[in-house]
């Protein structure tokens, strides 16, 4: 005797086998590509996955598992979609005045610093904040790391070549940041794009990295993190905190973006959150 399938599906049914769907993608591209997304939040990662579905006509998140596993140039287009690159520079020019005042002169303190951009995405904030320290006398004894877990942006980000149609917006932030020069001095353009002062990148470390799985830095002096863990869950933003804070010297400074809620972690054994509208913290003395 033959069962006829069951077509009533109720959309809470629904619901349950997407994400029972959403968390079998995940583990195959865990098992297969060594890429943790597990605890990203899964709004953020079904709507990547939705639209990787309808770029390449895919008509299922099942057959898009097919596809994930046996098409290792569609998970890297995914892997495109996944990466956070919002960004420009000098973003949130506040949060940059409050760095020359406050920071700054703590940091000229120590005879040798190593700064870490996580998730740097094309590198906008990288030359920014290299820009900040060149003009405040502190970018000689400095090392920076920039890392990404997407090597297409990391590219774009050692190649420091921007769309002119965005300098304007970059100049005013840059102005209203506290820039003490002429922005023009840090570029040079052509018809259609900028070519930002390699110079500014000598003393910077590309590398590819996952904040997921991947090792500390260590004895960082400041760690800059901007609107990342926004798409993480509660659980990865509390290893995360506990990555950066390994990471960190006492007495050390993280800085995150103005969009993160960090209040449904205990971020406060770790750290003093010292500036509560730009998210910026320092890890206790301890």
């Amino acid at each position: 005797m033959h069962h006829k399938p069951n077509t009533n599906i109720t959309l809470d049914e629904k619901a349950c086998n997407e994400l029972i769907e959403l968390r079998l993608l995940q583990e195959a591209i865990f098992l297969k590509y060594g890429y943790d997304f597990r605890d990203y939040h899964k709004s953020h990662f079904r709507r990547r996955v939705q639209s990787i579905m309808v770029m390449e006509a895919i008509p299922s998140i099942h057959d898009l598992q097919y596809h994930i596993i046996y098409e290792t140039e569609i998970f890297h287009r995914l892997l495109k979609d996944l990466s956070i690159n919002v960004t420009e520079m000098f973003r949130d020019p506040e949060f940059y005045v409050y760095m020359r005042k406050e920071i700054v002169p703590v940091l000229k303190t120590y005879p040798f610093l190593k700064v870490w951009h996580a998730g740097c995405s094309t590198g906008e904030e990288v030359f920014s904040m290299c820009m900040l320290f060149k003009e405040e006398g502190l970018y000689d004894k400095t090392q920076f790391y920039a890392t990404d877990f997407n090597h297409e942006v990391l590219t774009k980000a050692m190649e420091g070549i921007y769309p002119l149609a965005n300098i304007k917006s970059y100049t005013e932030n840059y102005i209203r940041a506290g820039g003490i020069k002429p922005f023009s001095e840090y570029y040079i353009t052509d018809p259609i794009s900028a070519q930002f002062d390699k110079s500014l990148l000598k003393n910077v470390v590309f590398s590819d990295h996952n904040l997921v799985s991947d090792n500390v830095f260590s004895e960082m002096n400041l760690i800059i993190c901007r609107n990342v863990l926004i798409y993480f869950n509660k659980t990865l933003k509390a290893r995360v905190f506990q990555l950066f804070s390994d990471s960190l010297i006492r007495g050390g400074y993280l800085c995150l973006g103005t969009k993160e809620n960090y209040l449904d972690i205990r971020a406060e054994k770790d750290y003093e959150l010292i500036q509560p509208g730009l998210k910026v913290f320092r890890k206790h003395y301890k």
